[in-house]
């Protein structure tokens, strides 16, 4: 199974446009993880899962979903609500709570992903406004490919190349 996780677009509509256009039938599931600050009326929301982000202001958006799909339980959130700037303590618990095997979440609009003994948690970055060591590249977005086995992350730039630096392999 294939996962397209983009988050902060911060109203940037033609970039989301883009990567749906271009991964709609190259990946099963195309999530976003908050503030793209678009009504929950948007047609895009269609072609992407999506929760609110603390600049997301229509409550029809919810604050969290859970995705069960091929043996893989995935929770998708923005963060601000688990204080993700200063810690990753309340959303490893939230994860655990939800018994999450995956945990996709943005709002710092750095990228990161880390594998711990319960999940992988993965924040994409900002397609839009990124912050931190990678900011010189641009926005930027992953795909994660999961199999029994593995789970391989590749980070994406705005252009749509991978980013060879930016790829990680976690064993199950």
């Amino acid at each position: 199974m294939k996962v397209l996780v983009v988050s902060d677009n911060h109203f940037d509509r033609e970039i989301l446009v883009k990567l749906a256009a271009q991964y709609k039938n190259q990946v099963d599931l195309l999530i976003h993880c908050g503030d793209s600050q678009l009504p929950a009326s948007d047609s895009l929301f269609s072609e992407f899962i999506t929760v609110q982000g603390n600049n997301d202001f229509d409550d029809q958006i919810p604050q969290t979903r859970l995705i069960d799909e091929q043996g893989d339980r995935i929770l998708v959130t923005h963060g601000h609500l688990q204080d993700v700037n200063y810690t990753m303590t309340k959303l490893k618990l939230l994860g655990q709570e939800n018994h999450a095997t995956i945990v996709l979440f943005g709002h710092t609009h750095k990228l990161g992903v880390k594998m711990d003994e319960h999940a992988l948690f993965l924040n994409p970055g900002s397609i839009s406004l990124p912050r931190g060591e990678f900011t010189a590249i641009g926005g930027t977005y992953a795909i994660i490919d999961i199999t029994d086995k593995q789970l391989k992350i590749q980070f994406y730039n705005r252009q749509l190349a991978a980013i060879k630096e930016l790829f990680f392999s976690f064993s199950r």
